[in-house]
């Protein structure tokens, strides 16, 4: 509601143009009206939802006058609200080219030709990090002990995009940083597991890496280089200490994003 093209507006732009959008998601379920906040699309939100949002988190005397003031311009009816239906939008089309499934798909069938048999859990794993690696964990624990839900050797494999709970003195990392962090924690003494967890635009947090990777190993490795693997859980400082075993996945930027990878290759 602060942007000339978002929330539908690019469409209506456009029109009477025919209009084809090919988008790549970067969200969970694949919302249209979340994915680059839907310049071509419907948008089910208005300007009383905004000032609903900054009322509730008693911001609304804190943001510049000018936003304040287009706001409730647009409450009051003085400025036209984003388009709510898509018959106000003209001829559209809107297609999903690349997402967070497709890249599981693509990893399935990887893993298949590497000699792994491939379960996908699901694309759309969020919350808390560290609790999603240790289902993770449990899930790799499962199979070695019971061969369940898959026989190994397997490749355990999820997508989405996870939530990390920053402490008051959060160092560097991201969450997929934090997830191997976390998941290494819970491998000590599973020396059949690897964990990797990566961006897939090749940027995890506001680091330079896409993640990381971890084992049975990874915290005794640390601990020789004199590092505490639960320090750096607790501070959210996963970056310097996987940067000090070079157990970061640098990829560069990928020029693309669908959320994050995960797998689980149990031997």
């Amino acid at each position: 509601h602060l942007s000339a093209l978002k929330g539908g507006q690019l469409a209506r732009h456009a029109m009477p143009a025919r209009l084809v959008t090919l988008a790549i998601s970067d969200v969970i379920g694949d919302v249209a009206d979340t994915i680059a906040s839907g310049p071509t699309v419907a948008d089910p939100t208005t300007f009383a939802d905004c000032l609903r949002l900054l009322d509730h988190y008693q911001l609304r005397a804190r943001v510049p006058a000018a936003v304040r003031q287009h706001l409730e311009d647009g409450e009051a009816g003085r400025l036209p609200d984003t388009p709510a239906a898509a018959d106000e939008l003209g001829d559209t089309r809107f297609h999903v080219v690349g997402n967070n499934a497709l890249s599981l798909e693509a990893a399935r069938e990887a893993a298949r030709a590497c000699g792994y048999e491939p379960l996908v859990l699901s694309s759309r794993i969020a919350g808390e990090t560290r609790d999603a690696a240790g289902v993770h964990v449990a899930i790799g624990q499962e199979i070695v002990s019971t061969s369940q839900p898959i026989r190994a050797p397997a490749c355990i494999i999820s997508g989405g995009e996870t939530t990390v709970t920053l402490t008051a003195t959060a160092g560097k990392g991201g969450r997929n940083q934090e997830f191997a962090l976390a998941a290494a924690i819970d491998l000590q003494g599973q020396p059949q597991i690897t964990v990797l967890s990566a961006g897939t635009d090749g940027t995890d947090g506001p680091t330079d890496a896409a993640g990381a990777i971890a084992d049975a190993w990874t915290v005794e490795r640390g601990r020789r280089a004199g590092l505490v693997a639960d320090d750096h859980l607790m501070t959210n400082d996963a970056y310097p200490f996987f940067a000090a075993l070079d157990d970061l996945i640098m990829t560069g930027p990928t020029g693309t994003n669908v959320m994050d990878l995960r797998l689980v290759l149990v031997s």
